[in-house]
Order: C-alpha cells, then structure tokens, then sequence
C-alpha cells in the first residue's frame, strides 16, 4: 500500500526521489540487511544511498563499506559517506580514506555544511573531494559554537538545524569548492518549528529561506 501511494505522489507531483538514507556502517550488523531497502530505493527512482561510520574499527568499516557497494551496485546505486562531527569519522580525510580504500566505483562523498563548520576544517580541504564523487551536499546552517557535549551536538543537528543566513556556516564558501553540479539537499531537522508550522508550512519556509539565501549570494547550485 505505501509503495503505491508513494508511487503515485511521485506521478502526481513530479518530484523525483534522489537518495535514500541512512545505511549506516554499525558493529553487529551486515551491509546486506539494507537490501530490501535498496530494491524499493531503485523501484521508486533513487539514484544514492546516504552512508556513515559508527564504528572505530577501520579494517571493519572499509570491509563493511564496500560490501555496501557491492550490495547497491547491481541495482544502479552510488553510496555516498558522510563524516559526522560527532563520530570516531568526524573528518573528510577519514571519509576519503574509507572511500579511497573500498577500492569500488559507485562511491561519493557527501558534505553536510553542519558537520564540515563543526570540524572546523579549512576550506581548501574540500579541494581533495574528486567531483565525480561530489554527487549531492546536504545544506543547512548552525550556530557558530560547536556544541560542548557530544549529546548536545547530536540533540542539536537532529533538532535545531538553522535555515540558511540565519547563523555562522560559511555556506557559500562550502559550495564553491564543489562542482556547480552538485545537488543540493537542504538538511533542515527543527522540531519547534516544525510544531509551530506544520510539515507542509515548514517544508515550504525551508525551501523559501535556502532560494533566499543562494539568490542573495548569487550562487548557481540548485
């Protein structure tokens, strides 16, 4: 029932499904339990897989991470690592490591303008990202502070993202190092005004406030 409803939303309004998340690479479970996952992913049009490490074990992730691959390629599906802030992979170079290392071809990396502000990484760090890898960017802004507790840092970029010109991430900056090809994704949990606004009304105000805030800074990423 809900694949056809989901099928039919995406006739109706011609929104596309572009990627899927988030297959995590996790002690105590194998890649291939996203399978079923994945297959509806590619049915209703994916082209990505959202992926990041909550392991420390770098042998095990890389392992863990190209079975992923393996498992997402027969269905058309590129998977694409995240570097989380407020992970033992907190760092691009961590990400590129495991993807460099995984030795596959259907691999991205994927900059969260969140997490690359919270890791304090200099821009041109960006530059090492091949942009055949660049395939989509999740946007949002944030505080200009990191968080003191690795709780507070996780409540926060679950739960009070910040629209885009509303804080301190250099978001213009983040985007040009990246190819004008890449997607941009706007990544934008906040539960209160999610309440005050409902999905459909918060939703609208975060598409409206990023068009906003990439017109103002004339910028051609879409």
């Amino acid at each position: 029932m809900l694949r056809r409803e989901i099928k039919a939303a995406i006739d109706e309004t011609g929104v596309q499904v572009l990627d899927v998340e988030l297959a995590r690479i996790i002690d105590g479970s194998s890649p291939d339990c996203y399978l079923p996952a994945l297959e509806m992913a590619a049915e209703l049009g994916a082209r990505h897989v959202l992926s990041s490490v909550w392991m420390r074990d770098r042998h095990q992730v890389i392992e863990r991470f190209a079975r992923l691959c393996d498992v997402a390629k027969p269905l058309g599906l590129t998977v694409n690592l995240e570097f989380v802030s407020s992970t033992e992979w907190s760092t691009l170079e961590g990400a590129l490591d495991v993807v460099t290392s995984c030795g596959r071809g259907n691999v991205g990396i994927m900059i969260d303008t969140l997490h690359f502000h919270r890791g304090r990484l200099p821009l041109d760090e960006l530059d090492r990202v091949p942009a055949a890898w660049a395939n989509f960017a999740h946007v949002c802004d944030d505080r200009p502070d990191v968080p003191a507790t690795i709780e507070e840092a996780r409540r926060t970029m679950r739960e009070e993202r910040l629209y885009p010109g509303e804080g301190a991430v250099d978001i213009g900056g983040i985007l040009g190092r990246l190819p004008q090809s890449v997607i941009c994704a706007i990544e934008l949990p906040h539960l209160q005004r999610l309440r005050e606004l409902g999905p459909d009304g918060f939703a609208r105000t975060c598409l409206e406030r990023t068009k906003q805030y990439f017109e103002a800074a004339d910028m051609e990423h879409h």
